[in-house]
């Protein structure tokens, strides 16, 4: 089965973000339609429920209010990095209301571990304002099956894009740049009888840092945050028989007011 072509098929109906017309059911029966067959891709490491996870927050959030998604679909202990460093979600919600209007957002690469048992994703971000930009997110395998994030970390783009005139679509839907198809790729598996290539922590001099492997230790994913303000997130997994960087992502710095 190839995963990527499914993926990369589906997400188009997934991708529309939000509207405030009439027209809004349709668009979110759409996302649920491509939820169900990203679901239904099936492997080991399975990147559909990852992404599909990732769909279904991001339409809670504009359904049901974006703190109350961001609340109910993350593990326990799930960080959430900001400019000044990780933070405990579940305290920092809590405490606050939902916006009137959520970010819209989608997955255009999802990284899994061969066991399914962690996975990253990465993606554009359109806010209210119009502005946008990239996010990270880690999930973790529950034991029902299902996935919940336990990192999240987003920046706008700095500079922002050059608005590039759209095609005729509807006034009332919003498209998030960049957007346009789903990467799923899973980590090798492990073979009996074989070494395994092992997969070193990372370090950065002078940064607070954290991470997990999986538990298969196929794929480990690590934040990072200096003294200065930078932020960063690497994923290292087993692929083609050896270690290989899958990310490297340093969020630019915040735009001026």
């Amino acid at each position: 089965m190839n995963a990527k072509i499914l993926i990369s098929a589906v997400a188009l109906f997934a991708m529309v973000g939000a509207c405030t017309s009439p027209r809004e059911q349709a668009l979110n029966r759409q996302s649920r339609a491509a939820e169900r067959t990203l679901e239904r891709l099936g492997s080991v490491g399975d990147p559909g429920s990852v992404a599909a996870a990732d769909f279904a927050f991001a339409r809670m959030a504009r359904e049901e209010g974006q703190w109350t998604a961001f609340a109910a679909t993350a593990a326990p202990g799930a960080l959430i990095h900001g400019e000044n460093g990780p933070i405990e979600a579940a305290p920092w919600l809590a405490a606050l209301d939902d916006p009137e209007e959520s970010v819209v957002w989608g997955p255009n690469t999802v990284w899994s571990s061969c066991d399914g048992t962690l996975a990253v994703t990465f993606g554009r971000f359109q806010d209210t304002e119009g502005l946008v930009g990239n996010y990270v997110t880690a999930w973790e395998l529950q034991s029902d099956g299902s996935y919940k994030w336990i990192y999240d970390i987003g920046a706008q783009d700095n500079p922002q894009p050059t608005p590039i005139e759209e095609p005729d679509i509807p006034e009332d839907a919003i498209i998030v740049p960049g957007l346009t198809a789903i990467n799923g790729m899973v980590a090798d598996c492990p073979r009996v009888g074989e070494a395994q290539p092992e997969i070193a922590v990372q370090l950065m001099p002078m940064a607070e840092s954290g991470g997990r492997f999986s538990a298969d230790r196929t794929l480990r994913w690590d934040w990072f945050h200096t003294a200065s303000g930078e932020r960063s997130v690497i994923v290292n997994w087993v692929r083609d028989g050896e270690v290989q960087r899958a990310l490297f992502w340093t969020a630019p710095p915040a735009l001026e007011d």
